[in-house]
């Protein structure tokens, strides 16, 4: 029974930095000959990135048509295309989901479903059905145990850590007394769940692992980090990165990029571009999504500022390529698990300025293992200066600091950037699957 494949059915939630992760378990799932049904809306399966072709006979993707609401704008079935204020429409939208992937689970019988933190409804729907359920994390061990802790109370709600990321949830709580709608979402999806499985492994976040375990109650299994598969060598823009890189010496370029889910504001976004300025470091700033215009060399992919020692650009950048380049020192970030992962797989240096969710409890873990360093923010209302961007960024490039920030990131990309340790993990979760396909309480 162990030796034969498994059908397992992956359903993420409709946000781009946790279609990734899920894609990348899919397939190294599928790598080791198991069939996937990865089940999503068919714009968010045409945004993924391309399958290679060995794993398409095995990895299936599947759409869904996204169930109208009438709140949300047209053609939005992603958090990205979804302002902050409708994501709740979102979430009423991928609900309506239940109905075809009830039907879909009753006729293709499959050995697991694997689910993310929104569709609370799925695994006790996939109990009375007799197929058992794994809610995977793709958050940092970190973040879900500080918000486990947070929300059963065992950790004060008056902890700035805490403040910050009720701040962040505004736009969904339900009294001042109730946890947020995404934070029940979490709890009631994990509680139904057979097994919690988190993104993340034992050398960097072991600590949290066995907390999640104990503030759950679940069995929970480390899937490893799953960086995500090399971008595509043929993407035509890389060619005009590479040359504008190569143009600087080693170590003195700042990366730029705030993820997918962040939404700047035009303050925000000023602050961040004068205090790279002032910091005098070359930099590239990954900004898509945004109209920008007045450089003194501009396409419509990119600008350059009028120094020429910033480029701005405009539409998807290859992270990971740009991030392994050797005239990168340092990594301006909002501290998403993605990003991180990304850039302490190549031991680049992180100057964290997080915004919202996870992103607080990410930046004060890796300030904790001193492999980057905050952007200061005031206490009265939270809000970072170009001042305090300037000062991160320069404390990171030329100070004694920023030496050992550098040595301990190298140090952990022995790690991160270990395939072979990060795919023992994945194995050893195929392993208990394979092992415990009908064997679950």
């Amino acid at each position: 029974m162990a030796d034969k494949e498994l059908h397992i059915v992956v359903f993420p939630w409709l946000a781009f930095g946790h279609n990734v992760p899920f894609l990348e378990l899919a397939k190294l799932i599928a790598q080791k000959g198991h069939k996937i049904s990865f089940i999503s809306t068919p714009k968010n399966i045409h945004r993924l990135p391309k399958l290679p072709e060995n794993l398409k006979p095995l990895l299936h993707l599947i759409e869904f048509p996204l169930p109208h609401v009438e709140e949300l704008p047209e053609n939005a079935e992603n958090t990205l295309d979804t302002p902050p204020h409708l994501v709740p429409y979102l979430f009423k939208a991928y609900d309506g989901l239940e109905e075809p992937l009830t039907e879909f689970l009753e006729k293709s019988t499959p050995d697991w479903v694997i689910c993310d933190f929104a569709p609370h409804w799925l695994p006790p729907l996939s109990s009375k059905l007799g197929i058992p359920c794994i809610f995977f994390s793709s958050f940092a061990a970190c973040a879900s145990s500080f918000g486990l802790e947070l929300f059963k109370g065992k950790k004060s709600m008056e902890s700035g850590e805490a403040n910050l990321l009720r701040d962040a949830y505004k736009r969904t709580q339900v009294g001042q007394s109730s946890p947020p709608k995404e934070v029940n979402r979490f709890l009631e999806t994990l509680k139904g769940a057979q097994v919690f499985a988190t993104r993340s492994c034992m050398e960097i976040e072991g600590e949290f692992v066995k907390s999640l375990e104990s503030l759950s109650g679940k069995l929970v299994i480390p899937t490893g980090l799953l960086p995500a598969s090399p971008e595509d060598s043929n993407d035509h823009n890389w060619h005009t990165i590479l040359n504008w890189l190569d143009k600087w010496e080693k170590g003195s370029v700042i990366y730029v990029a705030f993820g997918t889910e962040v939404k700047l504001s035009d303050e925000d976004f000023t602050e961040i571009a004068v205090g790279l300025e002032l910091s005098g470091f070359p930099f590239f700033w990954a900004v898509k999504n945004r109209n920008i215009s007045g450089g003194s060399v501009e396409s419509q992919d990119w600008i350059e500022n009028e120094s020429k020692r910033g480029m701005i650009w405009r539409t998807w950048a290859p992270q990971s390529r740009i991030l392994a380049h050797k005239s990168v020192g340092a990594f301006l970030t909002h501290c998403g698990w993605n990003s991180v992962i990304e850039g302490l797989q190549v031991g680049c240096p992180l100057v964290m300025l997080p915004f919202q969710y996870d992103q607080w409890s990410i930046a004060k873990f890796m300030e904790e293992k001193k492999v980057g360093v905050k952007v200061h923010r005031n206490e009265h209302d939270s809000k970072f200066t170009r001042d305090s961007v300037a000062k991160a960024l320069t404390s990171v490039m030329t100070e004694e600091e920023g030496k050992y920030l550098r040595k301990e990131a190298q140090e952990m990309s022995k790690i991160v950037g270990d395939k072979q340790l990060q795919l023992k993990y994945v194995n050893e979760f195929v392993d208990y699957m394979k092992n415990n396909r009908s064997g679950y309480n």
